[in-house]
């Protein structure tokens, strides 16, 4: 059975969401302050975090920043931190989805069906991937640059699989948006996409500002370009 951590300090809230996540069959713990979640992060072994962005003692922003330390578990931001500003900091700090309130109950259970689908199918395969001094080793989900070990999020690690798997395909934001949250776009938008690209270039890309791995084809998308 899947085990969520509910990070939230809004009582009604958890009462709510947490009814409907049980009835879905997950297993759910819940923290209603920074401290009290650092505690049981310690304690307890999590297949999903969600996280509210503004608690009593803290940010969620920097508890995040903690996980991301140790775990590459999925994260999800459900939060009233609507600023385009804030969205990118959530994910650029390493978040695989981030969800504004007010919200629809279906599309977020959806979100958390499909986070978590994501993460058992990229933990499953026992094969290997490898291109331009890049290789991924799907059975223990590392990668590595030039044989040096890549310190990725669970997000970019979906997203360089996927390129790693279309050498020299073209693949368009749709796509890429709806193989990895499994959405037309309609959430996740480009924006967010640009982030995680970049982000991606940041660490596999020997001079980022001029890509050769992850290029841009104007008009169209992205590929993983194998040679020049």
């Amino acid at each position: 059975m899947k085990r969520i951590f509910f990070v939230e300090d809004d009582l009604s809230l958890i009462n709510g969401l947490s009814f409907a996540i049980q009835k879905q069959g997950y297993e759910i713990d819940i923290a209603r302050t920074r401290l009290e979640a650092e505690q049981l992060w310690l304690n307890g072994k999590y297949d999903l975090v969600i996280l509210d962005v503004s608690l009593p003692d803290g940010s969620g922003f920097d508890l995040c920043r903690k996980i991301r330390q140790t775990s590459k578990v999925p994260v999800m931001f459900l939060t009233a931190a609507d600023e385009e500003t804030d969205i990118i900091m959530g994910l650029d700090i390493g978040a695989d989805d981030y969800i504004t309130k007010p919200f629809k109950l279906a599309v977020f259970l959806s979100r958390i069906h499909a986070l978590l689908r994501r993460s058992d199918n990229f933990s499953q395969p026992d094969t290997k991937l490898d291109s331009n001094g890049i290789t991924v080793l799907l059975l223990k989900g590392k990668a590595y640059k030039d044989g040096e070990p890549l310190e990725l999020t669970s997000g970019e690690y979906k997203l360089l699989c996927l390129f790693m798997e279309n050498l020299d395909v073209v693949l368009s934001p749709e796509q890429i948006l709806g193989s990895l949250w499994d959405c037309n776009g309609n959430y996740i938008d480009n924006k967010a996409l640009t982030v995680y690209i970049r982000r991606l270039r940041m660490k596999i890309e020997d001079n980022p500002g001029e890509p050769r791995r992850i290029v841009t084809v104007r008009g169209m998308g992205y590929k993983w370009k194998t040679s020049d």
